[in-house]
């Protein structure tokens, strides 16, 4: 095995080790993955907080269990789909064990994967210049903008 090709393996094994060059590899497509991210990350938490404050209680208090039938089936499915993009998310950002952790729990608690979200977010575009999302684009030329 060649120096190059021991520097690469050990890139993949452990991130926080990379020579000359292969520092931006890992950030391809890092925009994209956020987007990714905050798009699902609203969803469940969305989808969460629709089970637990209309679904249960109107399950175990009114008897109707149609509500928690429907959504939380639902909200199963879009937690897997959730975990996928935070560790790709994760991966390309170089995230620790712990960050990951916390992006990967936000889907138990109700809101949490909002806070998360912004603190993940905030993070990498102080952290990586350039990062932006679809949200993010600036208007064209000659289009009005809009104050967020």
């Amino acid at each position: 095995m060649t120096a190059g090709g021991v520097r690469r393996t050990a890139a993949r094994l452990a991130p926080g080790y990379a020579g000359s060059g292969e520092v931006a590899e890992p950030a391809r497509g890092l925009g994209a993955a956020l987007a990714r991210y905050r798009i699902m990350a609203y969803v469940v938490g969305v989808g969460l907080a629709t089970l637990v404050f209309a679904g249960i209680p109107l399950q175990y208090a009114a008897g109707v269990p149609q509500v928690d039938q429907i959504v939380g089936p639902v909200h199963g499915f879009l937690y897997i789909v959730y975990l996928l993009a935070a560790v790709d998310l994760a991966r390309r950002a170089r995230f620790t064990l712990l960050q990951m952790a916390a992006m990967i729990g936000a889907g138990f608690i109700p809101f949490l994967a909002f806070v998360i979200e912004h603190r993940v977010t905030v993070r990498l575009r102080g952290e990586v210049g350039g990062v932006e999302d679809v949200g993010s684009r600036p208007a064209p030329s000659g289009t009005p903008s809009v104050p967020r």
